[in-house]
């Protein structure tokens, strides 16, 4: 019997929506694993779950959405296979099926005991897709998201972000992907990207490249949602702990982030009674279980640093020499901008602003960061807190004019600008 729907308003669309956004990835990757056609059952798998959004207010959730949306699932792919008129084989043979007499747990075990969510998870992040590929195909295919919403989320038409997708699908289409992986290199790898890919849906989520909204709310809990499915077919897997619990003890700022206008609180400036506690203690306890299988990685390390500063009851009992150190040590893992101007914070919270600015000095020397697209718009918003510090206030000022001019997001314009005018030492970019 299915499940009615809720008699208060609101409660069974947002249940019917985490659950199509769970079973998104089982869904697509029991047809892919019986097809062997990721572009062809993704597009099923989207057909399905639209049937299910207009047919489930009105009807109730089925006992087994699983099966129900494999069964309907199942027949979109028919149909999509008919409609490519049998151009192999193999794909006749499946058109042959009578899609009514199909088992669905044929088609992969629809019970909690096999989870496909990993499998395409990997697939979306195929070597041969861009990186702005496999987030996009990430977010619908394993996310749920439709094309609006992920087109939205980056800033970009409905249209365009349909035909990057598209693409991507075609493209997996022509590198013969398919559901099992080569060998464990292919595996390491696949699974570095999948972690790659998460990380970046949660920076665009927690500090939005444009908007009016500091924030995407929207994407940091898809990225944490995927993370914990990634955690979990992989739990002993150090990095990946490591990158949940990043993500956790960084999420837990959020809130504090933003005063009522949604304007910018920096980090010691924030009220940390506000702070996600709980959110906290999830993440320690996943960085500390990581610790002591005494293998480190990059994810580790900014988990450790993010957990330093969730220690610190005050923004003064930070203890700044630990995470600058814990910077150094991530920068010889990782010698990339973004981690090379956060060791100059750390260096200058630590040691004073003075210490702070050589660094950055150097820095800018040896590895041009300050024309690092990644970091251009920091570089220069550190650079100015530190002026500031010293005393240099118009430096500092025109310092911070040229962040304010190279961010779209409209919170952080907003803050940089009001720093140009005013001098405030104890805040840090």
């Amino acid at each position: 019997m299915p499940i009615p729907a809720d008699d208060t308003a609101g409660v069974e669309p947002r249940r019917i929506e985490q659950i199509l956004r769970t079973e998104t990835p089982q869904v697509t990757g029991a047809l892919v694993r019986r097809f062997g056609r990721f572009e062809l059952a993704e597009d099923a798998t989207q057909e399905a779950l639209i049937i299910a959004g207009q047919r489930w207010p009105e009807d109730g959730v089925p006992d087994e959405p699983r099966s129900w949306l494999i069964r309907v699932a199942y027949r979109k792919m028919i149909d999509l296979i008919r409609s490519e008129q049998a151009a192999h084989r193999r794909e006749e043979d499946a058109a042959a099926l009578d899609p009514v007499v199909v088992d669905p747990t044929q088609l992969g075990p629809a019970g909690v005991d096999y989870d496909d969510s990993l499998h395409v998870l990997l697939l979306c992040c195929h070597p041969a897709l861009s990186e702005v590929s496999q987030v996009a195909l990430t977010l619908r295919a394993v996310g749920g998201l439709a094309t609006g919403e992920i087109a939205h989320a980056y800033g970009t038409s409905e249209t365009t972000m349909g035909t990057r997708i598209s693409r991507a699908k075609q493209t997996l289409k022509k590198a013969g992907a398919r559901f099992q992986l080569r060998d464990q290199d292919d595996l390491t790898g696949r699974i570095a990207a999948v972690m790659r890919v998460l990380y970046l849906v949660f920076n665009e989520g927690y500090t939005a490249t444009a908007g009016s909204s500091l924030t995407r709310v929207d994407l940091t809990a898809e990225a944490i949602r995927l993370t914990r499915i990634l955690h979990a077919s992989l739990p002993e897997d150090v990095e990946v702990a490591g990158l949940l619990a990043l993500m956790l003890l960084t999420e837990a700022r959020r809130v504090a982030r933003t005063g009522p206008d949604d304007e910018l609180i920096v980090l010691p400036e924030q009220d940390r009674a506000r702070w996600d506690h709980d959110l906290i203690a999830e993440g320690q306890q996943l960085i500390e279980d990581a610790w002591r299988q005494r293998r480190v990685g990059a994810y580790q390390l900014q988990a450790a640093i993010a957990a330093t500063h969730a220690q610190a009851s005050t923004a003064d009992e930070t203890d700044w020499a630990q995470i600058a150190a814990l910077y150094l040590w991530l920068e010889r893992l990782e010698p990339t901008a973004p981690i090379r101007l956060s060791r100059v914070v750390a260096v200058s919270q630590a040691f004073g602003p003075r210490r702070g600015l050589a660094l950055l000095d150097q820095l800018d020397h040896e590895h041009r960061i300050s024309d690092d697209p990644l970091v251009a718009q920091r570089t220069r918003a550190v650079r100015a807190h530190l002026l500031d510090q010293l005393g240099e206030h118009d430096r500092a000022n025109h310092e911070y004019r040229a962040a304010a001019a190279l961010t779209e997001n409209e919170a952080e314009r907003r803050y940089l600008r009001r720093r140009a005018h005013t001098s405030a030492p104890d805040s840090t970019p």
